[in-house]
């Protein structure tokens, strides 16, 4: 029986978390991709080296 209660809340707690983990990864892409296409060149240049830094290949 506690088996079962513990994959209850296992299973609730991820699906409670699975809204805050697609706003982020959502978030995050839109971060990568927004700042990597920019048209100012002070904030694409920060964003390469911030790709550079984390060994993203960009080009």
């Amino acid at each position: 029986m506690a088996r079962a209660r513990t994959a209850a809340s296992t299973n609730t707690a991820r699906l409670a978390a699975l809204p805050a983990a697609i706003f982020a990864a959502l978030l995050g892409t839109m971060f990568i991709f927004g700042a990597g296409f920019a048209a100012p060149e002070v904030l694409h240049n920060a964003a390469h080296d911030v790709r550079h830094s984390f060994a993203f290949p960009c080009h």
